[in-house]
């Protein structure tokens, strides 16, 4: 079994937070399984790579021989996490939060040790509650005590209306801690607020307090915002080999590195040895493919990721695809006619239509065949001829 420090360094590596250490440092000393806890709201179907940062920090607890638990808020989902909205979440129904739930517990092994994980569910002990519950429940914060979370005081500044449900969310969290006795509890940084709210909530109920890890956001495909379904910016762990591998190599140099400490297993001496390669002259797309490759056996098998470097280097390698090329940024919604002429593509929306009917346009290597389209947001490599070129993102 690893010592003390040892195990810290490991449970230390990419987090952004770890409060209080000292806490967590006498709870190790204790010698024993810690009960480690890591919840997720099954609000969409799919899990990406920015779930997966911290459920790989989960798979280090386990194995330093603690006590796992994927903890699915089929409850609180219902609820709706207000952290970084400004309007009220919709609500799911019971059905689409049991759909939702079941490809969770079917993805989420391909990243934990089914054997040493337990999965539960928050509706256990939050629907048994009842009125009088979350009446004692409610009353362990304050109004004003809420309002010191940051997205609630904007809303509440810019006048925008915020549902009082929202203000159970954070103690509906924090009560799961206490019904799991939980030692360490996992989480975004954009997590903070609710994770805290657990160590008060376990005060409150005469437990100790749980210590809290935060994990830094995994900036998606756009290099702007965290990674998610909704900004259409993700990688999904379920994504088809070649689709990995193109979505990857998209990413621009310098987000590779954070790529690399969030969902790299490999040494931090490696890495830094990369950063040193490149700035000797090595090509930065050498070490972005073998990110790809890394990340594609994962989730596929390395014969996956074999294949599908070799139909990335069919497809823009052996095309003379230039290294380096005009990039732009649009926002969602725009044409394709539209995007070809602002990123000097072509010399007019007329003149797009005509090159797109004469199949001269193409979008990662595919011919774009619709004079309508409206591409989705991320980033692709657009084609016009044989010489013109340009990197392209939608935000």
């Amino acid at each position: 079994m690893a010592s003390i420090e040892q195990a810290l360094a490991e449970i230390k590596r990419g987090v952004d937070e770890l409060i209080p250490e000292e806490e967590l440092i006498a709870k190790l000393k204790e010698n024993r399984p810690l009960r480690i806890k890591l919840g997720a709201d099954p609000t969409a179907p799919d899990i990406h790579l920015g779930h997966t940062v911290i459920m790989n920090k989960l798979r280090t607890f386990q194995e330093l021989g603690h006590e796992v638990t994927f903890l699915i808020g089929d409850f609180t989902a219902m609820v709706g996490d207000p952290t970084g909205k400004n309007t009220t979440r919709p609500p799911l129904t019971r059905e689409q939060v049991l759909e939702n739930a079941k490809t969770y517990t079917e993805q989420v092994f391909k990243i934990l040790d089914p054997a040493k994980t337990t999965i539960a569910f928050n509706s256990t002990w939050l629907s048994e509650l009842g009125a009088e519950g979350m009446i004692r429940l409610a009353a362990n914060q304050t109004v004003a005590r809420m309002l010191e979370r940051d997205d609630f005081k904007k809303r509440y500044s810019e006048g925008r209306p915020i549902a009082i449900h929202e203000f159970m969310y954070p103690l509906l969290q924090g009560y799961d801690s206490v019904a799991m006795e939980t030692d360490v509890e996992l989480g975004g940084t954009d997590q903070k607020f609710n994770l805290l709210m657990g160590r008060e909530m376990q005060k409150a109920h005469g437990q100790k307090p749980q210590a809290v890890l935060t994990m830094p956001l995994l900036v998606g495909l756009d290099g702007v915002k965290k990674m998610s379904k909704s900004a259409h910016n993700y990688i999904g762990i379920s994504d088809a080999p070649n689709d990995m591998f193109g979505k990857i190599m998209s990413i621009s140099d310098d987000l590779m590195w954070s790529y690399y400490e969030l969902l790299s297993f490999r040494p931090l001496e490696e890495i830094d040895q990369f950063k040193a390669d490149i700035a000797a002259g090595k090509n930065p797309r050498d070490v972005k493919i073998l990110l790809a490759k890394e990340i594609i056996a994962r989730f596929h098998t390395e014969a996956d990721a074999d294949a599908a470097e070799q139909e990335f280097i069919n497809r823009f390698q052996k095309g003379a695809m230039p290294e380096e090329m005009p990039e732009f940024t649009f926002e969602a919604g725009i044409a394709i006619t539209n995007l070809l002429k602002d990123a000097g593509l072509v010399n007019s929306t007329s003149d797009a239509m005509r090159m797109i009917r004469q199949g001269a346009v193409k979008q990662d290597g595919e011919k774009v065949e619709d004079t309508k389209l409206v591409p989705a947001a991320g980033t692709a490599v657009y084609q016009v001829g044989k010489r013109k070129f340009a990197r392209v993102t939608i935000s």
